[in-house]
């Protein structure tokens, strides 16, 4: 018989979520044996716990253990602030504990029914930021119970964690549609793992293969899944990779995003939760442009939702915007994580370069609680708390590896890459933000009304986006693209030029 122990196990936090995978790995019996619980609460301190001692205060015992060269830690305090996580993980790592996993947040633990397939190893993006806000997703999920939702870019950092936490919606139904096989394989494959280990509920599952770009194809799979609830994240979001290629940005995001509602409003979707960027606002880049476009698209589309309403009931489309999100593919976490692993240097733009930041599972929470509470019509905005200096984030991940910045690993600094800015805006200045009832949900009033007729600027682009025989030399003509694009956005025609396929 195969075994899979890793040696001994220590279990930082003997609270439910601890004790739930302290019985999990003694009833299966092949990942090792809890040795200790090491908890900071003197009411459990020097007690055992089905025979398995409480060790305690976890500052003043970690340093005894007599760790084995396999001993593992599993910090399982869901509630846990990113000051107190990275309090612990400075002992431990000090103590001697060279693997260290960690339970999610209290977000993704539904009434601290953990298990060990949620376990992870700690890294960077656990120690930064702020504290995530604790959202009850059995409760903000409740809309969902019984329902068939879809969740396009279900392989992406975004709507894959989306889908992770839409397992406890008690949906009937989850669609996972994306254009890269091999992501949706993955989440797919995840996600029936999850719940073969018992996390969350059995709704079923069901990869779809497709292309927002395709019109007639987006008509069929909707009208043909009957999906009631759309969450949007598909999008082309690579800035200076969308630079260099902006017809396809354009192409992507703002066409499919089109063909994506006429197809939500013919099969009535009931509720329709678009994902957007601070990059939407006073857009320097094309990717930042199609966003912002999308934006207006899918409040036009509430609109005219709200006036056929009285005919027949029409979807909700609500939008909810923040900025960036740690670790996600693509971004700068994974990029330093790997530039620090082969010894630097650490790249950054400009040392003044600031950003908004969240964590991806905080995002996700938030956008799930926006959908439920959501009106037809509003734009929300996540608070995402105060900027982050670039450097700042480079210096704190170099120090997670045990390593000093420029004595140990360089800072280099590369310049402005196309379409970038060094700060981001998370509203307009014609857009005032109120508060909700909800924690870190924002909504956001405009004291203009839309002036742009995005169907019109969708007109001039479409014969660069779909061969049009009739006007073939204007196809894939990346600088036809833009210049109409800076003939309609102040902001973008400001942004400078770059090479466009």
């Amino acid at each position: 018989m195969i075994t899979f122990k890793s040696g001994r196990l220590y279990i930082i936090g003997a609270g439910f979520a601890g004790q739930t995978l302290a019985n999990e790995i003694k009833t299966k019996g092949i990942f090792g044996e809890v040795v200790a619980f090491l908890d900071d609460d003197p009411e459990k301190i020097g007690h055992r716990i089905e025979s398995t001692p409480v060790l305690g205060p976890i500052r003043d015992v970690a340093s005894l253990l007599r760790l084995h060269p396999a001993d593992e830690a599993i910090i399982a305090i869901p509630s846990a602030s990113r000051e107190y996580i990275e309090e612990i993980y400075r002992i431990l790592k000090n103590s001697g504990f060279e693997r260290i996993r960690i339970l999610p947040g209290i977000s993704q633990i539904i009434d601290g029914d953990a298990r060990l397939i949620q376990t992870r190893s700690i890294d960077p993006q656990d120690l930064l930021g702020r504290t995530p806000v604790t959202v009850n997703l059995r409760q903000s999920l409740n809309y969902l119970r019984g329902k068939r939702v879809l969740v396009t870019g279900a392989g992406g950092s975004i709507g894959s964690e989306l889908c992770r936490q839409l397992l406890s919606a008690g949906a009937a139904r989850l669609y996972l549609f994306g254009h890269g096989e091999n992501s949706i394989y993955q989440i797919d494959k995840e996600l029936r793992l999850l719940q073969e280990e018992g996390v969350g509920e059995k709704a079923v599952l069901i990869p779809i293969i497709g292309d927002l770009r395709d019109r007639d194809y987006m008509d069929w799979i909707l009208g043909n899944l009957k999906a009631n609830v759309l969450f949007h994240t598909a999008a082309y979001k690579h800035v200076p990779m969308m630079e260099e290629n902006p017809v396809a940005a354009i192409d992507n995001n703002l066409f499919g995003t089109d063909n994506l509602i006429y197809a939500a409003k013919k099969h009535d979707i009931e509720r329709f939760v678009h994902i957007t960027t601070d990059k939407a606002v006073e857009p320097a880049s094309v990717y930042g442009v199609s966003k912002f476009l999308c934006e207006g698209l899918v409040l036009e589309a509430a609109r005219e939702a709200a006036a056929l309403n009285a005919q027949r009931p029409m979807a909700s489309f609500m939008v909810v915007r923040f900025g960036n999100v740690l670790g996600s593919r693509g971004s700068i976490m994974p990029l330093f994580q790997k530039q620090i692993e082969k010894g630097g240097p650490v790249t950054i733009t400009h040392p003044d370069m600031k950003r908004w930041f969240m964590t991806i599972p905080e995002a996700c929470s938030l956008v799930l609680k926006s959908g439920g509470v959501g009106e037809n019509g509003s734009l929300y905005l996540l608070d995402m708390g105060e900027p982050v200096r670039i450097r700042d984030l480079a210096e704190q991940m170099i120090r997670f590896y045990g390593l000093e910045p420029v004595e140990d690993i360089d800072i280099e600094y590369v310049g402005l890459r196309p379409g970038e800015r060094l700060s981001e805006k998370l509203m307009w200045d014609s857009e005032t933000k109120q508060p909700t009832n909800f924690d870190r949900i924002l909504k956001l009033d405009s004291s203009e009304p839309a002036e742009l007729n995005i169907k019109s600027i969708m007109k001039e682009l479409r014969p660069i986006c779909r061969l049009d025989p009739a006007q073939s030399e204007k196809y894939r003509d990346g600088e036809l693209l833009r210049r109409i694009l800076r003939g309609h956005i102040r902001s973008y025609a400001h942004s400078g030029d770059t090479f466009a396929l």
